[in-house]
């Protein structure tokens, strides 16, 4: 897929990181939901991972590469760290920045919503709205650190991210049925590819993608990471134009097929949440679920859904 090497991290790699930020990130809970609950007539698991310190997973990545960082300086970079995001890596990017005691720079499309954006700058982070995509954000991001020394933490594309986001799977692990297949939702990655590392010959693990935002999908067809054009409500937590390295070497070579699901699924799984649960998902912690709905032939036993985020405005339309 491409000349240059994919440094895809182990399941050591995953455990060491579980390991390394134990004492950080929440064990957040899972939910047992009978079948028929949540319209489909199987019996799901939900993992609240909604729970996570920012209101999302993003917080295990960013501190297992913050405390690799300090640990290869061995104390802290004085210039900081900073980091593209659509929101919620870069919330998790400046409580772990925070934690540590350092200053963090967070570039945003100027898309990104205030809900998102309120939580960067509480948490003491310098924003930077960026005219653009992920990838201009990105690509500011890179520029800063080049030019004023600072750490860059990548969303979903770096080893030691990757590996933060797979203790997620380490949980489920001992939360879940051997066997029940996992749904997460899919941006760039990340979390798909750390927990399909983590739990790879135990749980079959399925990346769900709008289908305004098909960047993994694409890249598989492809056989490598390939821009699309990205839209839709989920835009700012799923809407990577290029899936990453990582993320695309692991699908293959797990022979893995996305579920792409459309922006009223999305929204119709928020509201489901929210109606007969009473968990208010942001439209990216919605998606998983998304595909469990539109593509219940799949999943004939079960299934566990990662509700991976919940930061939205409460005024926000769920649908009720």
């Amino acid at each position: 897929m491409n000349a240059q090497p994919v440094n895809i991290p182990s399941l050591n790699d995953i455990a060491s990181a579980a390991r390394r930020i134990r004492n950080v990130v929440r064990r957040t809970p899972v939910i047992q939901v009978a079948a028929g609950e949540l319209d489909v007539p199987v019996p799901v698991i939900l993992k609240l991972e909604f729970l996570q310190h920012t209101g999302s997973f993003k917080v295990r990545g960013a501190s297992n590469a913050l405390a690799l960082l300090r640990a290869a300086e061995r104390g802290a970079p004085t210039a900081g760290v900073c980091c593209a995001s659509g929101g919620n890596h870069g919330a998790a990017v400046a409580w772990a920045a925070r934690e540590a005691g350092l200053p963090a720079t967070v570039f945003v499309p100027d898309f990104s919503p205030k809900s998102k954006t309120d939580i960067i700058e509480s948490l003491g982070a310098r924003l930077c709205r960026v005219q653009g995509f992920y990838a201009d954000a990105l690509a500011a991001s890179q520029d800063h650190a080049r030019h004023e020394g600072a750490f860059h933490i990548d969303a979903f594309d770096a080893p030691q991210t990757v590996a933060g986001q797979g203790t997620l799977g380490l949980e489920l692990a001992e939360q879940v049925p051997e066997g029940q297949p996992v749904l997460v939702g899919c941006g760039g990655g990340g979390l798909y590819a750390g927990v399909a590392l983590a739990l790879d010959g135990r749980n079959r693990v399925t990346a769900a993608e709008p289908s305004s935002a098909p960047s993994l999908t694409a890249a598989l067809d492809a056989g490598k990471p390939v821009d699309v054009e990205v839209g839709g409500i989920a835009l700012d937590s799923l809407g990577a134009r290029r899936a990453g390295r990582i993320a695309t070497a692991v699908g293959l070579s797990l022979g893995m097929k996305t579920l792409t699901v459309t922006d009223e699924g999305i929204a119709a799984a928020r509201a489901l949440l929210w109606q007969r649960l009473r968990i208010v998902a942001e439209p990216g912690g919605a998606t998983a679920l998304a595909a469990l709905l539109a593509h219940p032939e799949h999943f004939r036993d079960g299934a566990t859904i990662v509700v991976s985020g919940a930061n939205t405005a409460p005024g926000s339309s769920i649908g009720c």
